[in-house]
């Protein structure tokens, strides 16, 4: 199965390549105007790609800390732990026009899922771009909990395996602005 191409987000105003198989979560239940979400047909992954507000009082580095402990907030985590925070190369992004700095983040949080006690540690990487022009911070999410032991994975199963950190990586590059008066007046 192939990625699926140029799937347009957020009603149009931008397009992104998916990985195979992605799940538009807005078929299965309500989300946030402000959010694109897709699960993993057989694994417990999520890929979320945000519009926020600009938060203009964090620089660098630490705007993707922010958003990233603000994520952990958000959820109930009840252990947020940064790993690593590399520059992206605004050269790799079909956003480099729109785009002023951008980042990504790989991290843990203890997290629990709903109606549930027990707290997993979730990975989850993060690409923040920001878009100053439009008071924007962009922030894509790949959210990978634990392998759980599904035999549903197994070789004779034909589920497309679990996404990929290059996965990820794609539509963080392949973002691409079409309308921007999603922003609203400018």
């Amino acid at each position: 199965m192939e990625p699926t191409r140029d799937f347009p987000l957020f009603g149009g105003a931008f397009s992104a390549i998916l990985p195979t198989g992605a799940i538009d979560v807005s078929d299965l239940r309500p989300v946030p105007d402000n959010q694109e979400v897709f699960c993993h047909p057989v694994t417990d992954q999520s890929l979320i790609v945000e519009l926020l507000e600009l938060q203009a009082h964090v620089v660098g580095e630490a705007a993707a800390r922010y958003h990233f402990e603000d994520v952990g907030g958000v959820q109930g985590a009840r252990a947020v732990h940064v790993e690593s925070v590399q520059p992206l190369s605004l050269e790799t992004l079909a956003l480099r026009g729109c785009c002023q700095e951008a980042w990504v983040l790989s991290g843990k949080q203890q997290i629990a899922k709903e109606n549930q006690q027990v707290a997993k540690d979730v990975t989850l990487h993060q690409a923040l771009l920001r878009l100053p022009q439009y008071q924007t911070d962009l922030l894509l999410t790949f959210n990978q909990p634990p392998a759980d032991n599904r035999s549903s994975l197994g070789p004779e199963n034909l589920s497309p395996p679990p996404w990929s950190l290059g996965e990820f990586e794609q539509l963080v590059t392949s973002l691409t602005l079409h309308d921007p008066n999603i922003f609203g007046p400018q």
